[in-house]
């Protein structure tokens, strides 16, 4: 998977793809645990268009990072200078 192609996603379908190429990595290792897997390059393909869906998703803004805080309410000054009875 190109970046190209991820630029132009949206957050759910990065979600979607990403959910897609996890259970492709999960199939891939019982296929090399079985002896079936014939190109291995596949694996590290796969692994590495992971990396890069995660990456696109953290650099999307997302609604609840992007909230404005609350403002912490500020405690009155004590005062030093009376003596504790």
């Amino acid at each position: 998977m190109k970046a190209e192609d991820l630029k132009t996603k949206t957050t759910d379908e990065l979600q979607k793809l990403l959910l897609d190429q996890k259970k492709a990595q999960f199939n891939l290792r019982f296929q090399v645990s079985g002896g079936q897997l014939d190109n291995t390059s596949d694996i590290r393909k796969t692994r590495r268009s992971i990396a890069r869906i995660k990456t696109f998703l953290n650099a999307k803004p997302v609604e609840a990072k992007a909230a404005p805080k609350k403002a912490a309410k500020k405690s009155s000054p004590k005062k030093t200078d009376e003596k504790a009875a």
